[in-house]
């Protein structure tokens, strides 16, 4: 599929950094059947194939997004469980269409390149979800963050609470989820969820594209070990970090490359490290 086939996104690379847009800024960018289909699928497609070093995910019009199209759950193919079959064994399977739809942002994080999301106006509903997998965030002054499902009558499923809870402090996952309430740029940044506050959109873009391209300087092995150390250290003990780090220096700390990042200082000059291989995805 080549970019000029996606409906919600435009994707260009760039001197290392792929720069993926949310390109329906008249509906809002919300999330339509497509979006959860395209999505995981330019990601991958960057990372399989070492496209980028780091990825930036970006958005047009005035919101960022408002989330899940409505459409979705209204029209003849439905997002819930089938209500035709056996109610245990339709059960069964919505769980794992639930895991189906979670990927779709999981991806973002298991990519081995970093990614930065650069927020303007309102990231609602799944687009919280969609935010709190990257691994920075800036937002413009006028950005808000909402979780919208329960002003649906439902519960945040796609990522928002496993990862929210690793971002920010629980008392204000818990104020945001029970009261739907709108989490302003400023008081986003006081609480970590974003990095930084800019006074425009084009400011936070650049800045998130500059970042990127700072990343992109830099070692892509060096920067994937990061990645990886950092995820691994959320999600384990203090031992399992420092034990995990040890053997993954064991196979791949690099004499050359640091060599290289020596010389490079030494001749005044950017250094030049190889790229991440495409991944082998078939036999």
């Amino acid at each position: 599929m080549s970019q000029s086939d996606y409906s919600c996104f435009k994707v260009e690379i760039d001197a290392g950094v792929a720069h993926i847009q949310l390109k329906r800024p008249e509906a809002m960018n919300t999330m339509t059947r497509p979006f959860w289909n395209e999505l995981p699928a330019i990601v991958k497609h960057i990372d399989d194939n070492a496209l980028a070093r780091c990825i930036v995910i970006s958005s047009t019009g005035k919101h960022f997004s408002a989330g899940m199209d409505l459409s979705v759950f209204t029209d003849d193919e439905g997002v819930t469980a089938r209500t035709d079959a056996d109610r245990w064994v339709a059960a069964e399977s919505f769980r794992r269409f639930v895991h189906h739809l979670q990927d779709t942002f999981t991806c973002l994080d298991k990519a081995r390149m970093p990614v930065i999301a650069a927020i303007q106006g309102g990231c609602i509903g799944g687009a919280v979800d969609f935010i709190s997998a990257c691994d920075i965030r800036y937002a413009s002054s006028d950005a808000f963050f909402t979780i919208q499902e329960i002003h649906l009558g439902m519960t945040a499923d796609v990522g928002t609470f496993p990862r929210l809870c690793k971002l920010i402090p629980e008392g204000w996952v818990r104020e945001l989820a029970y009261t739907g309430r709108r989490l302003p740029a400023a008081r986003a940044r006081d609480i970590g969820l974003v990095n930084e506050v800019f006074d425009t959109h084009e400011a936070v873009v650049e800045h998130a594209l500059a970042t990127a391209r700072e990343i992109a300087e830099k070692s892509p092995l060096a920067v994937a070990g990061s990645k990886v150390m950092i995820n691994y250290a959320r999600d384990h003990t203090i031992a399992d970090g420092l034990d995990y780090i040890a053997t993954w220096q064991t196979g791949m700390f690099s004499g050359p490359h640091m060599a290289e990042s020596f010389k490079a200082k030494a001749e005044k000059r950017a250094a030049e490290y190889p790229d991440l291989l495409p991944l082998k995805t078939k036999m």
